[in-house]
């Protein structure tokens, strides 16, 4: 059976003035719906720009360390609605990581594995510091560097360290205080490097008498004493150089080996206490083992005396320096907590 095609045809009606009229049923259904179909693909378009604009890293900046270690700082933005946020870090050896939001306020977090998962409290832009194990290997000599990078990122490397290979081009590199510091891209990046020997070499300048020179020597003699007596001053002035950067490192050294600890007036520890009142019980026995021991410590040894684990002795470190009680500085890759010797009372 052969189906049979039927046109139909629409009834229209044409007047004696020759204006032919047309059905409009539906049309007014379909001028209600797209409005609302073109504001739907709006919002759609405005929706997807504002959700790939959260989580994403404004500025990514590493520092190795010549044991092997290295420190990440990463400032992310986040969506403050969001209750909570998680961060891929880049590996699983993780120490003293802290999240630190907008305001300036210590931010709770939790590291599983190599995620951290941080409360934002309604925060826009978070900034996290860790240190980190899993970057850096060694093979006999050469240290190798290895990341992954999901953005662009700097890198500062370790003091009197000599790059020998390379697998990417850095877009930038400066060279400052022995240290060079590299600007490099987004994806996976290798860096070869060793350390430059520290100790100068044994050899002495030769202690001959200078020769003797007569005004009948040719020109060209002259010429040949004075090329060889060129690399023997320049040998000479490396060789003092040499010295004195020894002299002033060992110096520096001296500088920084810390004074016999003194116990601290008991009447400065009150003053402390009086002009922060609302300072924890527990707060006020890690001020207490500080004065005791000369006014500094290293975090790791209050963490042996109050048996804490890191994450919480470094939130209460950080709450003494909001309140103005101490200062952090780094001493030989440790965090040294020191009493400050002048406070303010609080408003």
């Amino acid at each position: 059976m052969n189906p049979e095609i039927v046109t139909i045809h629409r009834k229209e009606s044409l007047r004696e003035d020759g204006m032919l009229f047309v059905r409009t049923e539906g049309i007014l259904e379909t001028m209600v719906r797209a409005p609302l179909l073109i504001t739907g693909l709006i919002v759609v378009a405005l929706t997807i720009p504002l959700q790939t604009s959260f989580s994403t890293t404004r500025m990514l900046d590493l520092t190795l360390y010549s044991d092997g270690s290295a420190h990440i700082s990463a400032q992310i933005d986040v969506d403050p609605l969001q209750p909570d946020f998680e961060v891929n870090l880049f590996g699983s050896s993780i120490d003293n990581f802290v999240a630190v939001g907008e305001n300036g306020f210590l931010l709770s977090s939790e590291i599983n594995s190599d995620t951290a998962t941080i409360d934002t409290f309604g925060s826009s832009l978070i900034t996290i510091d860790y240190d980190i194990h899993d970057l850096i290997s060694k093979e006999g000599r050469v240290w190798t560097f290895s990341l992954d990078s999901p953005t662009d990122y700097s890198l500062l490397m370790p003091p009197n360290t000599i790059i020998v290979g390379l697998n990417a081009l850095p877009t930038n590199m400066i060279i400052k205080n022995d240290q060079t510091k590299l600007e490099l891209g987004s994806g996976l990046s290798e860096i070869n490097y060793i350390f430059g020997t520290t100790t100068p070499p044994t050899t002495t300048p030769p202690t001959t008498t200078p020769p003797t020179t007569t005004p009948d020597l040719p020109l060209l003699e002259n010429n040949a004493f004075a090329m060889i007596g060129i690399p023997i001053a320049a040998a000479a002035a490396v060789i003092i150089m040499i010295k004195r950067k020894q002299s002033k490192s060992s110096s520096v050294l001296q500088s920084e080996i810390p004074e016999s600890k003194t116990k601290i007036d008991p009447a400065e520890i009150e003053t402390i206490f009086n002009l922060r009142p609302d300072m924890r019980e527990d707060d006020k026995e890690i001020v207490k083992f500080i004065s005791e021991n000369g006014g500094q410590v290293l975090e790791s040894e209050l963490r042996k005396k109050f048996l804490q684990p890191r994450t919480t002795m470094w939130r209460a470190v950080k709450r003494l320096e909001r309140q103005g009680v101490i200062e952090i500085s780094k001493k030989d890759l440790q965090n040294l907590v020191k009493l400050k010797k002048e406070m303010e009372a609080e408003e």
